[in-house]
């Protein structure tokens, strides 16, 4: 089973506090030990938390997740992914998200100092919500060929998505095959 929760951080951070990975870890902790005591825990990357890396996992004492990974929900074969590669109608988010996801840029921007990662998260974040101010909806929802294809490449029926945040279950046919795409919500 799969339990979301949305916490603050309480009680005391690790010695290395002053690291951002200290911060999430913590909250990540805080939050998932009371529920997931004795259960392996497994995080995917989002569009906001993608520099975590296995320093965190370890830390955490979770494991990181691929974009893509089919698990057993219930019996049935699930297609796991955050879904922000399946916007793919919204251009400008696609050509940013291979620019930030590049592994190379990835440790550019780990190298520098804190307070400037800092800085630029919140410029990236500042730009994103303009530019998020002038877009369609509909571009900035799941493009139906995507999905059919990514329930395609990964041969499932069901696919569990977050990203758009517009919580539904959808019913849909991909090639004479009754599927489901599971959206949810914000966190």
């Amino acid at each position: 089973s799969v339990v979301a929760v949305s916490c603050t951080c309480v009680g005391p951070l690790p010695s290395f506090a002053s690291s951002y990975v200290a911060v999430i870890v913590a909250e990540f902790v805080t939050c998932s030990t009371p529920f997931v005591a004795g259960v392996p825990v497994a995080v995917m990357h989002g569009n906001r938390d993608f520099l975590l890396g296995e320093r965190f996992a370890r830390a955490a004492g979770a494991r990181l997740l691929p974009e893509r990974i089919v698990v057993d929900a219930g019996g049935v074969p699930t297609l796991l992914m955050h879904g922000d590669e399946l916007c793919t109608d919204d251009a400008d988010y696609q050509r940013y998200r291979a620019w930030i996801r590049d592994p190379h840029r990835q440790r550019r921007i780990l190298a520098l100092p804190w307070a400037v990662r800092r800085a630029f998260s919140a410029w990236l974040r500042r730009r994103s919500r303009n530019a998020n101010r002038t877009k369609r909806d509909e571009i900035m929802d799941v493009n139906a060929s995507a999905v059919a294809q990514a329930l395609r490449d990964a041969g499932v029926a069901r696919l569990v998505h977050g990203h758009t945040h517009r919580p539904a279950t959808h019913a849909l046919d991909v090639d004479g095959r009754a599927c489901e795409r599971v959206v949810l919500g914000d966190w």
